[in-house]
C-alpha cells in the first residue's frame, strides 16, 4: 500500500470510529496472542528463561540469583560497575542493599532534582512485572520503583525483577496493571531513531541496563 492510500486507510477507519453505534467497537485488524504457546514455553521455568533469553537479545545484561544471594549479587553489580554514588527510591527493600560496602545510596525523598541525578552512577529499582516475549520490565511508580525520573536520568539502571512478576505475552502484562498509573516499558537500554533514522543510545534513558531475576 502506497503512502498516500496508508494515510487514506487510517482517516476510513478513524471516520468508521467515530460514527459508530454506541456500545460497539470497531474491529480491529490484529490477531494478538494472549499467551505463550506451548511451543514457546510449556512450563513455568519456560516462560522464565524466555524472558533471560529475550533480555539478552535486548543488549541488556542479566542474572539469576536466589532470594538469598540478592543483596549481594547488587553489592556485585555495582562493585562492577565501579559504581561510588547511586540513588534508589525512598522505599526500596533494606535488605537489597545490605551489602554494600564504598557505595554510597541516596533515597530519592525529598525528590533530588536533574543535576544530582545525572550526577550518580546509577539507580536500583524493582518493577512491577516482566514479559518473557519480548525481554520487557515494566514500572509503574510503586513499591521499590520511584518516580519516572529515577530510570530516565542516570547512564545505569540495575533492575529486580521476581520471577513470579513474570507473564508470557504483553497482554498478560497489561491485565496485571493499573492504565491510571505512570507505565513505563523497557526493553534494553535507551536507543532511538527518531531524527534522520540515525541511531543515537541514551537519548531518553540509560545507556546501560542489568536484569537480576529472583527465584523465590
Amino acid at each position: 500500500m502506497t503512502g498516500g492510500g496508508s494515510r487514506a486507510e487510517v482517516l476510513r477507519r478513524v471516520r468508521e470510529a467515530l460514527g459508530g453505534s454506541r456500545g460497539t467497537s470497531p474491529p480491529v485488524p490484529r490477531g494478538y496472542d494472549r499467551a505463550l504457546s506451548e511451543a514457546d514455553a510449556a512450563t513455568r521455568a519456560d516462560v522464565v528463561a524466555l524472558f533471560t533469553e529475550r533480555v539478552a537479545a535486548n543488549r541488556a545484561a542479566v542474572r539469576h540469583v536466589s532470594a538469598d544471594e540478592l543483596g549481594t549479587a547488587v553489592a556485585a553489580a555495582l562493585w562492577g560497575r565501579e559504581a561510588k554514588q547511586i540513588v534508589v527510591p525512598a522505599d526500596l527493600p533494606y535488605g537489597w542493599l545490605a551489602e554494600l560496602d564504598g557505595v554510597r545510596a541516596l533515597a530519592d525523598a525529598p525528590a533530588l532534582d536533574a543535576e544530582a541525578l545525572g550526577a550518580v552512577d546509577g539507580v536500583v529499582t524493582g518493577c512491577a512485572a516482566a514479559v518473557a516475549r519480548t525481554g520487557t520490565v515494566v514500572l509503574d511508580g510503586g513499591r521499590a520503583q520511584g518516580r519516572r525520573a529515577l530510570t530516565a536520568v542516570p547512564g545505569y539502571h540495575l533492575c529486580v525483577v521476581h520471577a513470579d512478576q513474570i507473564v508470557g505475552t504483553v497482554p498478560e502484562a497489561v491485565g496485571r496493571l493499573d492504565p491510571s498509573r505512570p507505565l513505563t516499558w523497557i526493553s534494553g537500554p535507551s536507543a532511538t531513531h527518531a531524527i534522520e533514522m540515525v541511531p543515537v543510545e541514551g537519548a531518553h534513558g540509560p545507556l546501560h541496563l542489568e536484569v537480576l531475576v529472583v527465584e523465590d
